[in-house]
């Protein structure tokens, strides 16, 4: 799946978007962010450029075993183009899809992600149907589900959500992602849990705690935001493997995503770590993203 990324504006509040927006300011999981992408390149071929999101559905329904996954990968693509994702007619197809893809647990993710891209509101019986899948027995289609329901918008779905994150099963990933959607759904039940998630054991989930909250209003997570600002404790604290070829930078995404939630929080104590990342980051895109940071704080 494409990184679900857009850049927007200074004048537009960065932590306000629609659902589709939100996700920048989050740090998603690597389970939803690119699932199997590297085997989906092996069937790229099999698949027309031309095709119509209906042909990819009916793909998914009735194709072979081979062909269903890489079209359900594809149809979650198209999802970017903001014709398919307003196109009504389609839902009620997609959770068909989805109801019968139990069977197929790479299908079932991507239709999930599908789904959730769909502009909201989404039809009852796809909210139904993701809520049901929360239970599914396969962490990485939870992972997709409950992104999908962060995005939908319905408040009614974070009383569903919140128990994922202290289930005995909950690892980094599920807790991550929980910590995403209850940060993109409205309204305040959830922040309990969010405030929980700041003294999480995992780096990152503290990061989604901190920008959650940050996205409801809250000042609690402003200490860990001034953690996500401090690039020599970061390399010290992200792990992930960077390819000198590729454009990814991963300790400056955190910070970046620590910039936004600094902007929205307008919070004094954040003032002179942003205004120090404007001056002397090495990453250009890092002091680009202060000096809009600095232009929100004032």
């Amino acid at each position: 799946m494409d990184k679900l990324v857009e850049r927007e504006s200074a004048t537009r509040n960065p932590l306000v978007a629609a659902p589709a927006l939100a996700v920048q300011f989050f740090l998603i999981p690597l389970a939803v962010v690119g699932i199997t992408v590297s085997v989906y390149v092996g069937f790229r071929s099999l698949l027309a450029d031309d095709r119509k999101p209906q042909d990819y559905v009916n793909e998914i329904r009735y194709g072979g075993s081979t062909r269903r996954w890489p079209a359900a990968y594809e149809l979650s693509r198209m999802m970017a183009d903001p014709k398919v994702r307003s196109d009504k007619s389609l839902a009620p197809q997609l959770v068909k899809a989805f109801q019968d893809s139990k069977d197929d647990q790479q299908v079932r993710r991507y239709l999930a992600l599908a789904i959730g891209r769909m502009d909201p509101p989404l039809p009852p019986d796809a909210v139904a149907d993701l809520t049901k899948a929360l239970d599914d027995p396969d962490s990485e289609t939870r992972i997709s589900v409950i992104w999908a329901l962060g995005s939908s918008g319905d408040p009614a779905v974070v009383s569903k959500i919140v128990p994922l994150y202290s289930a005995p099963d909950a690892d980094a990933g599920i807790r991550k992602m929980v910590v995403y959607a209850l940060g993109a759904l409205p309204g305040d039940a959830q922040m309990t849990t969010l405030r929980t998630a700041l003294q999480d054991p995992a780096a990152d989930v503290r990061w989604n705690a901190a920008v959650a909250l940050a996205r409801h209003g809250s000042h609690d997570g402003v200490n860990v935001v001034k953690q996500m600002l401090d690039r020599p404790y970061l390399e010290q604290t992200v792990k992930r493997e960077v390819h000198q070829d590729a454009d990814e930078d991963p300790i400056a995404d955190v910070m970046i995503s620590g910039l936004r939630a600094a902007a929205v929080l307008k919070d004094d104590g954040l003032r002179a770590p942003v205004t120090m990342l404007s001056q002397q980051d090495k990453s250009m895109k890092v002091r680009e993203a202060a000096l809009e940071a600095l232009k929100q704080i004032g």
